[in-house]
């Protein structure tokens, strides 16, 4: 599946300015720029990286609002399609016990430098993330708006 323009501006649509929060949360945690330059925009920039960004709200099952162009290819869905879904159904059954705890730990510490794990797309083929960057989504007055991660290192099983 080969992401356009539309499912860029559907994501835009969904994330709105929380796609700053995003970028804003990674730095305060990180102590760097997720995104290193932005000359065209902070949403494009993040559109177009070469790894793949996600992000879920805080409902009682999380559910994606955000995901780049790398994400849609990576998990063979459109934006409408990944817009809505329940976080934890990228995840095999098998390895959603362990999600769960990641997430119990991201909350309590805030971050995470090294998450690995084992993803599943649409079409059930699996793929091994590695090096995740996963982070709790903050605003300036310690709201919690969800958790977000970023990944560059992944294979197909």
């Amino acid at each position: 599946m080969i992401s356009d323009e539309s499912d860029r501006f559907a994501m835009h649509a969904s994330a709105g300015a929380r796609i700053e929060l995003i970028a804003e949360s990674f730095a305060r945690f990180f102590g760097r720029p997720l995104i290193e330059s932005a000359p065209r925009g902070l949403e494009q920039a993040m559109w177009e990286a070469p790894r793949a960004i996600v992000a879920h709200g805080t409902e009682l099952e999380p559910l994606f609002f955000y995901g780049n162009r790398v994400a849609l290819e990576l998990f063979d869905l459109r934006a409408e399609a990944f817009i809505g879904m329940a976080s934890y159904s990228s995840a095999e059954p098998s390895e959603r016990k362990e999600r769960a705890r990641m997430l119990e730990g991201l909350r309590l510490r805030g971050f995470l430098g090294d998450y690995s794990g084992v993803r599943v797309t649409a079409s059930g083929e699996r793929f091994a993330i590695a090096n995740t960057q996963v982070w709790n989504l903050v605003d300036a007055h310690r709201g919690h708006h969800g958790q977000a991660a970023t990944f560059a290192e992944w294979r197909f099983l």
